[in-house]
């Protein structure tokens, strides 16, 4: 009797730090996030770009280099998208459409990706600083590895392709100061 009281005693003091224990999808998704960061997507949890309450998601974003920008533009999920929204593809509608047409092979690259993003997959964003991918983290990091590589080849399709490329290049001059003399 004396020993179940102590088996007792004993369980009832290590059942908090079970709890604490990450499950296995938290473990799933820290490694999944470790992967992205060490092949330098930048990951972070904010306010998703949806019309809903201010729900956050994981936004993984590849970024452009900052002498070439890209263009931008918001790909919504039909699952989330207002059906007034004009439709890109089968799946998916422009909430923010790009004001110069994407060349053919930016174009392609983008619906490429589109048909093989996971079902949670619910924003593709660019701007003139990245590329992100709004999701809820559902691949395994075989399949991550495939979603990376797609997504920086269209990051580099994009690239150099501002909405406002003049206004890129005139931030970019070299700012000389007047002369003394006139």
């Amino acid at each position: 009797m004396l020993w179940l009281i102590i088996l007792g005693v004993v369980g009832l003091a290590f059942a908090p730090a079970m709890w604490l224990r990450p499950s296995q999808r938290q473990q799933r998704v820290m490694g999944l996030r470790d992967l992205a960061r060490e092949s330098g997507v930048a990951v972070r949890i904010e306010t998703s770009p949806l019309h809903e309450d201010g729900d956050t998601l994981p936004a993984y974003r590849w970024r452009y280099p900052s002498q070439h920008p890209g263009p931008d533009f918001l790909l919504v999920r039909d699952a989330v998208a207002s059906q007034a929204l004009k439709p890109f593809l089968p799946g998916w509608r422009w909430r923010v459409e790009p004001l110069r047409p994407l060349p053919t092979v930016a174009r392609d690259g983008l619906e490429a990706l589109l048909e093989c993003l996971p079902e949670d997959a619910v924003v593709v964003e660019s701007s003139t600083a990245c590329l992100t991918l709004w999701w809820d983290e559902s691949c395994s990091n075989e399949a991550f590895a495939d979603l990376d590589e797609r997504m920086r080849a269209l990051r580099d399709d994009l690239a150099n392709r501002p909405d406002y490329p003049e206004a890129h290049r005139r931030a970019q001059l070299p700012r000389v100061p007047p002369s003394a003399g006139g």
